[in-house]
Protein backbone atom coordinates (compact mmCIF):
# COMPACT_ATOMS: atom_id res chain seq x y z
CA UNK A 1 0.00 0.00 0.00
CA UNK A 2 1.15 3.22 -1.24
CA UNK A 3 1.36 6.14 1.09
CA UNK A 4 1.31 9.81 0.36
CA UNK A 5 4.22 12.06 1.33
CA UNK A 6 2.82 15.01 2.05
CA UNK A 7 4.98 17.93 1.63
CA UNK A 8 6.24 19.77 4.56
CA UNK A 9 4.15 22.27 6.04
CA UNK A 10 5.54 25.99 6.27
CA UNK A 11 5.12 27.74 9.49
CA UNK A 12 3.91 31.28 8.85
CA UNK A 13 5.73 33.84 9.39
CA UNK A 14 9.54 32.51 8.26
CA UNK A 15 12.25 33.62 6.32
CA UNK A 16 11.37 32.65 2.24
CA UNK A 17 14.07 32.73 -0.31
CA UNK A 18 12.82 34.23 -3.02
CA UNK A 19 14.48 33.43 -6.76
CA UNK A 20 13.31 35.63 -9.88
CA UNK A 21 15.08 34.42 -12.95
CA UNK A 22 14.39 36.72 -16.14
CA UNK A 23 15.86 38.11 -19.54
CA UNK A 24 19.26 40.94 -18.73
CA UNK A 25 17.48 44.21 -19.12
CA UNK A 26 18.49 47.98 -17.14
CA UNK A 27 15.08 48.03 -15.61
CA UNK A 28 15.10 44.02 -14.61
CA UNK A 29 16.34 44.81 -10.56
CA UNK A 30 14.58 47.76 -10.18
CA UNK A 31 10.95 46.53 -10.87
CA UNK A 32 11.81 43.44 -9.43
CA UNK A 33 12.57 44.93 -6.47
CA UNK A 34 9.56 47.32 -5.90
CA UNK A 35 7.35 44.52 -7.06
CA UNK A 36 9.07 42.61 -3.80
CA UNK A 37 8.75 45.32 -1.82
CA UNK A 38 4.84 46.02 -2.45
CA UNK A 39 4.03 42.47 -0.76
CA UNK A 40 6.89 42.33 1.95
CA UNK A 41 7.97 46.07 2.90
CA UNK A 42 11.25 46.48 4.74
CA UNK A 43 12.65 43.69 3.51
CA UNK A 44 16.52 43.57 3.92
CA UNK A 45 17.84 44.89 1.05
CA UNK A 46 21.42 43.17 1.66
CA UNK A 47 19.97 39.99 1.25
CA UNK A 48 19.71 40.68 -2.69
CA UNK A 49 21.95 38.71 -4.62
CA UNK A 50 22.15 39.60 -8.63
CA UNK A 51 23.97 37.10 -10.83
CA UNK A 52 24.04 37.41 -14.88
CA UNK A 53 24.14 33.68 -16.65
CA UNK A 54 27.41 32.99 -18.35
CA UNK A 55 26.33 34.40 -21.51
CA UNK A 56 24.91 37.77 -19.84
CA UNK A 57 21.28 36.94 -21.62
CA UNK A 58 20.10 36.04 -17.79
CA UNK A 59 19.97 37.32 -14.83
CA UNK A 60 19.06 35.75 -11.79
CA UNK A 61 17.61 37.71 -8.19
CA UNK A 62 17.92 36.22 -5.10
CA UNK A 63 16.44 37.68 -1.86
CA UNK A 64 15.20 36.46 1.55
CA UNK A 65 11.58 38.03 2.53
CA UNK A 66 9.65 37.25 5.48
CA UNK A 67 6.72 35.23 4.45
CA UNK A 68 2.94 36.29 6.28
CA UNK A 69 1.31 33.42 4.99
CA UNK A 70 0.24 31.51 1.30
CA UNK A 71 -1.53 34.55 -0.06
CA UNK A 72 1.05 36.79 -0.37
CA UNK A 73 3.83 34.31 -1.44
CA UNK A 74 1.15 33.02 -5.03
CA UNK A 75 0.40 37.27 -4.77
CA UNK A 76 3.81 38.21 -5.20
CA UNK A 77 4.63 35.15 -7.45
CA UNK A 78 1.28 36.09 -9.74
CA UNK A 79 2.88 39.87 -9.45
CA UNK A 80 6.04 38.97 -10.64
CA UNK A 81 5.45 37.19 -13.87
CA UNK A 82 2.94 40.11 -14.72
CA UNK A 83 5.56 42.21 -15.25
CA UNK A 84 6.78 40.55 -18.50
CA UNK A 85 10.33 40.22 -17.17
CA UNK A 86 10.39 37.30 -15.22
CA UNK A 87 10.37 33.85 -16.80
CA UNK A 88 10.56 31.79 -13.56
CA UNK A 89 10.28 32.31 -9.90
CA UNK A 90 11.56 29.45 -7.61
Amino acid sequence: MDKKVEPPKIEFPCDYPVKVLGRSVPEFEATIVEVIERHSPGFPRDSIRLRPSREGTFVSLSVQITATGKPQLEALHQDLLATGLVQMVI
